[in-house]
């Protein structure tokens, strides 16, 4: 007679694997907000620089009404500044890498959209661009800002795993 099979371990956080733990571990998750928090913060500031030409850009993606398109070229970069200050100096880290996640999202959902149309534009990703393209370039820089803004999700992911929720019990009575 063969000898019983112990029960299944449940996981938890006592088991977990040697990758978890190497793609949890606070050495990554602190270069990845150093490195996302870096880009937006960067990335906001040349757009604050210059909300007209962040404003033509977003409505060159022609996905935004009108009426929003200049609301959006005012407070999308703030946003940006803000919520990487926030991840850079460490508060409300799972916050700032939430608001990254769901922008590289609409970022990424917008670059494909205008690519299938077929539809060349500057992303705006950092501010706006004097020099002039061609519509291939264009369209070669798209796909590139769509990879790139998928391993910035990708970072934001390891953040929001790595950085634990906060407590939501209620204080004794």
């Amino acid at each position: 007679m063969a000898a019983p099979r112990p029960a299944r371990a449940q996981r938890g956080p006592a088991l977990r694997t040697p990758l978890q733990d190497r793609l949890t571990s606070p050495w990554l998750t602190i270069r990845a907000q150093i490195v996302l928090a870096g880009i937006f913060i960067l990335a906001g500031a040349l757009k604050i620089a210059d909300p007209p030409g962040f404003a033509h850009e977003i409505h060159n993606y022609a996905l935004v009404p009108e009426r929003l398109v200049s609301p959006m070229a005012l407070i999308l970069p703030w946003l940006e500044v803000v919520a990487g200050l926030a991840l850079f100096l460490g508060v409300w880290r799972r916050a700032a890498a939430g608001i990254f996640a769901v922008l590289l999202v609409v970022f990424i959902v917008a670059l494909s959209i205008d690519l299938v149309r077929g539809k060349p534009v500057d992303c705006g990703c950092f501010g706006t661009s004097s020099v002039p393209k061609t519509e291939a370039q264009r369209l070669t820089e798209m796909k590139v800002a769509i990879g790139r803004d998928v391993l910035l999700l990708l970072l934001a992911g390891q953040i929001l795993w790595a950085v634990p929720r906060p407590s939501r019990r209620l204080p004794p009575r």
